[in-house]
């Protein structure tokens, strides 16, 4: 769900803003307004275990997902206003420098631990968004102002910079929970956390009366009024995948492996919008897209390689291991 969400989502935002979109407020508010889809798990699970309440989340775990919620709602409209000025394949190499960020934070608020790998795989994606956003003058889109690229370029690093201490921010309120976490309580906070971040957003576009300018918009925009349309309805759909594939991963592993899973769809964003918006790809992409895979790359064999030293110092450390391996094999 994360990958159909993290490739899919800017593919449409961007297909909104090429193509006549011009709201950014509007585009903020279809990232998070597609919430009421997981009341549909929320209601099979309460269905199925009749001993639950439908909502049981601890007052502290309500108030940390509400301001979550606003902080993601802010986050949304520096990521849409970023995606309105910079080509796809580009905000998606920016993007990964939230590794950086997640990494920073979790250091500081989780107290992740780091290994020569994940502190190799984090320079190497930074180095990468540094060498991109140094020979940018050539990505800048037709009739679009230096300042206004600009503009995306740092819009685009601030979202990324905020959601990467987001991310930990959720794994702490898991760990302060103080109630089981399972995966009804999850599906809760991601609704809540979408919730806030919706009315959030929802305010803004009622001062900027955007809700008056979809009709107009619509009339204008350059695929038609149907496409216009179903433009606005799978986009809320398709970032809420994204949205539950992020809280999903951090639930089930860290916020950490979150920000490596985010930067891994990197390539296949930057592919996909080079194919269907006809996107450049200079060499400059091509150093930064090749010293991102390396810092996957590295981290994954980094995690590899503590894996099995783990699974080496149990086996020296528990005597009866081998006995009972011996005992398995021999036993008929």
């Amino acid at each position: 769900m994360l990958g159909i969400g993290n490739c899919g989502g800017p593919l449409m935002m961007r297909l909104y803003f090429i193509r006549g979109g011009k709201r950014i407020w509007l585009s903020c508010f279809l990232q998070t307004a597609g919430w009421p889809i997981i009341l549909i798990p929320l209601l099979v699970t309460y269905t199925r275990r009749h001993h639950t309440t439908p909502f049981f989340m601890k007052p502290r775990v309500l108030a940390a997902a509400s301001v979550i919620g606003v902080l993601i709602g802010l986050d949304n409209y520096l990521y849409a206003t970023g995606v309105a000025k910079l080509p796809v394949s580009t905000s998606a190499l920016i993007v990964a420098t939230q590794l950086a960020f997640t990494s920073t934070f979790a250091f500081l608020i989780v107290k992740q631990k780091f290994t020569a790998y994940s502190v190799n795989a984090v320079v190497l994606l930074t180095v990468g968004a540094v060498v991109l956003g140094i020979h940018s003058s050539g990505d800048r889109p037709r009739g679009e102002s230096k300042g206004e690229y600009l503009l995306g370029f740092f819009m685009t690093l601030g979202a990324a910079a905020l959601y990467g201490f987001i991310q930990p921010l959720v794994e702490l309120t898991y760990l302060k929970a103080k109630q089981t976490v399972n995966y009804s309580l999850v599906l809760q906070m991601q609704m809540v956390i979408c919730f806030f971040a919706t009315g959030f957003c929802t305010v803004a576009m009622l001062i900027n009366k955007d809700f008056q300018a979809i009709p107009r918009e619509a009339k204008a925009y350059e695929l038609g009024e149907r496409k216009y349309y179903v433009v606005l309805c799978l986009s809320p759909i398709i970032w809420q995948c994204f949205f539950l594939g992020v809280i999903g991963v951090i639930f089930y592993a860290s916020a950490l492996l979150s920000g490596i899973m985010i930067t891994v769809t990197l390539p296949l964003t930057e592919i996909l919008g080079v194919i269907f918006y006809h996107e450049n790809f200079q060499a400059e992409k091509g150093i930064s897209l090749f010293l991102s895979l390396w810092g996957f790359l590295s981290y994954f064999y980094g995690q590899k390689i503590n894996h099995n030293n783990k699974n080496n110092s149990s086996k020296c450390d528990d005597p009866t291991a081998e006995n009972e391996l011996t005992r398995q094999v021999t036993d008929p």
